[in-house]
């Protein structure tokens, strides 16, 4: 039987200085029945130019252009036009190992329950060493992201989500877009090999997301997936009192705790550490 096609989907936004070590990692891999497409959203670079010779290389290499609209919309330009049984995000500044697709795919085809596949991670760039990411549960993933963009999902799967958020323009699309993938159900593996090369830069979309951004990204996600969040983490009145009781107990704690130090200083020494000094 011929194996399955995977479509690994390259949106492209002033990276054209490193998409060739990007779109090599890909020609590089021991799985070969793939295709590689390459989403060009208005970038003002010679992404376009890099594109076209890759095409000249190998035709397995696709390329389309759009206007500017932002990362979740030029993979779901990518995901739109691929012929692939699989997905595979790959932004055009990281790198994958040459075995991670032939890898997921064999996970895939062992286990039908498999709704996602990634890899352990390795960061290099501007920094460099072991990507500490922490063990998957829907508990965790309710409380932050801890599945980088490059993981791999079937198609179906993409349609039944309705792709990637176009909304979401600032960042965190791919936390939104797992939440989505995973909330009803569906297992996840992180294969035990490094897998994934995640580009770190001294500047970077992530590092500019500021504290009001993040608020409103936050407020966007708990509304959209409200019953997500809750299922996970409890009603927001519930976590409301819990804070407060943790609140109320840590007082209490530390009061106590004052009691105890200022009548040892006081019966000892003499004087107080919180109260006012008294002198004998």
């Amino acid at each position: 039987m011929k194996e399955p096609i995977i479509s690994i989907v390259v949106p492209c936004y002033n990276q054209a200085q490193y998409l060739n070590e990007a779109l090599q990692s890909v020609l590089d891999q021991t799985y070969e029945n793939w295709e590689c497409i390459v989403i060009n959203d208005g970038s003002p670079d010679n992404a376009e130019e890099i594109a076209e010779e890759w095409i000249a290389k190998d035709q397995r290499f696709k390329y389309y252009y759009q206007k500017n609209k932002g990362v979740s919309s030029a993979r779901n330009l990518g995901i739109t036009n691929s012929t692939g049984k699989f997905i595979l995000p790959l932004d055009g500044d990281d790198k994958i190992a040459k075995d991670y697709i032939k890898q997921a795919v064999e996970a895939f085809e062992n286990d039908e329950s498999l709704k996602l596949v990634y890899c352990k991670a390795e960061k290099f760039g501007d920094e460099s060493g072991i990507w500490n990411l922490i063990p998957f549960s829907l508990k965790k993933l309710a409380l932050d992201n801890m599945i980088f963009c490059s993981a791999i999902y079937r198609k179906t799967d993409w349609e039944l989500t309705g792709g990637y958020d176009n909304t979401m323009l600032e960042g965190l699309e791919d936390w939104e877009f797992w939440i989505s993938l995973l909330k009803n159900g569906g297992n996840v593996l992180c294969l035990s090999t490094v897998g994934f090369y995640y580009r770190i830069k001294l500047v970077s979309r992530q590092k500019k997301l500021d504290a009001t951004i993040k608020e409103k990204l936050f407020n966007y996600l708990s509304i959209k997936h409200a019953d997500f969040f809750v299922e996970h983490l409890g009603s927001f009145v519930m976590l409301n009192n819990n804070l407060q009781k943790e609140r109320q107990s840590f007082s209490i704690k530390l009061n106590s705790e004052k009691f105890v130090l200022d009548l040892f200083c006081k019966t000892f020494f003499g004087f107080t550490i919180f109260g006012k000094i008294n002198k004998k």
